[in-house]
C-alpha cells in the first residue's frame, strides 16, 4: 500500500490493513521526516522555558535561545506562574514530598486532596463531597463515563465533545448529534427515549476548537422532556467565562441545572489533573467504581496550588477581566485584517483556512515571524475545516498581540488567506 504523504493526515496510520505494528511505525515515521522537511512538524516542539505569553523554545535549525510569542498554553489567567500558586505548591512538596505513593483507596488519600474537593464543592455550589478528583482531566471524562454507562445505557454527545468523551462512552451505546444541532438532538432523544436505561447528553461548555459555547438552555428543556441526564465538560469556560470564572454554567446561571460537571485543573487553575461534580452518593459511586481512579497513585503534593488558584477567581478579579481586553483586541485585529475567527466566544481563537496545506504552511510563516500557534488538520477537525488554533491568556502584552497581527499580514502576502480580497 502506498500512502501519499502530500495528502496524507495522521489518521492514516492509525491502522494500515496488512501492516505489522513495526510496519505501521515505520511508515509514521517516515511521514514526520516528510513534515519535518517541508517545514510543517511544529508539534512536539521542545521548550525551555515556562508556561507564559512567551517560550524559549529549542529548534534544530536554530541556535542560541529563540523567544517566541506562545499562543499554544491554556493557561488562560496566567496562574501557573501566580507567586501564590507556586508557593502552595512548594509548601505542599515540603510537607508531604514529591509523591502520594498509592492510590486513593489504599493510603494515597490526603489533606491536600480534600482541600482540593471540599474547595471545588464551594466553588460550584454543591453540598460537601460532591466532588472527585482525578489525576488528569481526560480520566476525569474517560474513567467516569465507562463506570457511569454500561451496555444497557446510552451517550448522547454533540460531536465536537473531547476525545476524552469518546473514549469514555467505548463500552456503552452511543448517538452523537450534529454541533450544537439542537433539531438533531431532539430526534435523537426521540428516537431511543425508550429504549434505554439510563440516557445521558454530553458536551462540552467552550468547544476546544472552535472556542463557541454550547446552547445549554435549550439542551437541558430537552433533557427534562426525555427523561434524560446532562454531563457537561466546562475545561474551557471555568477562569474564563461568568461571573468570578465560574463558567459557562455560571453564564447560563443554571449552576444547580446539571447531573455532572466536569472538568480539568491543566487550564485556569494552573496545574495536572481533573474533577466529577454531581452529588455525595454519585462521588462515592465513583470513588470505588471508576478503575482509573481507584487504582492509579494519586495526584502529588504539587497539586496543593490547585486549591489556591480556584480561590484566586474571587479574590483577583482582574486577570480575567484582562483576559477579555486582550481576546476582543485580537479577535478584532484579526478580523479587520479579513480572517475567518469563526464563532468563538471564549479565549481560543481559530483563524480557519480550510486547505490542510495552506494551514501547515502559515503555521511555519508564523514560527519564523517569532509566533508559536498551533495548526490543527485532520482528525482533530473535519479534512476541509483546518485552520490556526490561538489560545490567549490574560498576561499577553498588547504589544505581543500586535506582533501576532503584523505575522498573519505577512503570511497573507504569500499564502493570500484574507476574505478582503
Amino acid at each position: 500500500m502506498k500512502i501519499d504523504f502530500a495528502k496524507a493526515s495522521f489518521k492514516d496510520f492509525e491502522n494500515i490493513e496488512h501492516y505489522s505494528v513495526w510496519q505501521r511505525a515505520d511508515i509514521h515515521y517516515e511521514f514526520l521526516e516528510y513534515m519535518k522537511r517541508n517545514g510543517h512538524l511544529n508539534y512536539r516542539l521542545l521548550g525551555n522555558s515556562g508556561c507564559g505569553p512567551v517560550l524559549e523554545l529549542e529548534r534544530a535549525d536554530l541556535t542560541g535561545k529563540n523567544q517566541y510569542i506562545s499562543l499554544v498554553s491554556n493557561d488562560y489567567l496566567g496562574f501557573t506562574q501566580h507567586p501564590k500558586v507556586k508557593e502552595a505548591s512548594i509548601k505542599a512538596i515540603e510537607q508531604y514530598g514529591t509523591g502520594a505513593g498509592a492510590s486513593p483507596l489504599i493510603g494515597g488519600y490526603y489533606s491536600y486532596h480534600k482541600e482540593i474537593e471540599d474547595t471545588l464543592c464551594e466553588f460550584f455550589n454543591r453540598e460537601p463531597g460532591s466532588a472527585i478528583i482525578y489525576n488528569t482531566g481526560y480520566t476525569a471524562n474517560s474513567s467516569s463515563l465507562m463506570s457511569l454507562l454500561q451496555k444497557e445505557d446510552i451517550a448522547i454527545v454533540d460531536m465536537a465533545v473531547h476525545a476524552s468523551v469518546y473514549e469514555g462512552i467505548q463500552l456503552t451505546n452511543t448517538k452523537r448529534f450534529l454541533h450544537n444541532n439542537l433539531d438533531d438532538l431532539e430526534r435523537i432523544l426521540k428516537m431511543v427515549q425508550d429504549k434505554y436505561r439510563t440516557k445521558l447528553i454530553i458536551v462540552d461548555g467552550i468547544y476546544s476548537q472552535d472556542g463557541d459555547m454550547v446552547k445549554l438552555p435549550d439542551i437541558y428543556q430537552l433533557a427534562r422532556k426525555y427523561d434524560a441526564l446532562i454531563m457537561v465538560d466546562d475545561a474551557h469556560g471555568i477562569g474564563v467565562i461568568g461571573e468570578k470564572g465560574k463558567g459557562v454554567l455560571k453564564h447560563y446561571e443554571m449552576m444547580d441545572k446539571v447531573d455532572f460537571i466536569t472538568g480539568t485543573f491543566s487550564k485556569t487553575f494552573a496545574n495536572i489533573g481533573g474533577f466529577v461534580i454531581s452529588n455525595p452518593h454519585m462521588s462515592a459511586f465513583l470513588q470505588y467504581q471508576s478503575r482509573q481512579n481507584a487504582f492509579s497513585a494519586t495526584s502529588s503534593p504539587a497539586v496543593a496550588g490547585v486549591s489556591v488558584a480556584i480561590r484566586l477567581l474571587e479574590q483577583e478579579p482582574e486577570w480575567q477581566a484582562k483576559l477579555w481586553e486582550n481576546i476582543n483586541h485580537l479577535k478584532k485585529g484579526l478580523k479587520v485584517l479579513g480572517l475567518d475567527v469563526g464563532n468563538s466566544q471564549s479565549a481560543i481563537v481559530p483563524v480557519k483556512i480550510g486547505n490542510p496545506h495552506t494551514t501547515s504552511e502559515l503555521g511555519n510563516i508564523l514560527l519564523d515571524h517569532g509566533i508559536y500557534t498551533n495548526p490543527i488538520l485532520y482528525p482533530a477537525v473535519s479534512k476541509k475545516d483546518a485552520r490556526i488554533r490561538m489560545s490567549i491568556m490574560a498576561t499577553h502584552t498588547i504589544a505581543q498581540l500586535d506582533k501576532v497581527l503584523e505575522g498573519f499580514e505577512h503570511a497573507d502576502k504569500k499564502l493570500k488567506i484574507s476574505k478582503n480580497k
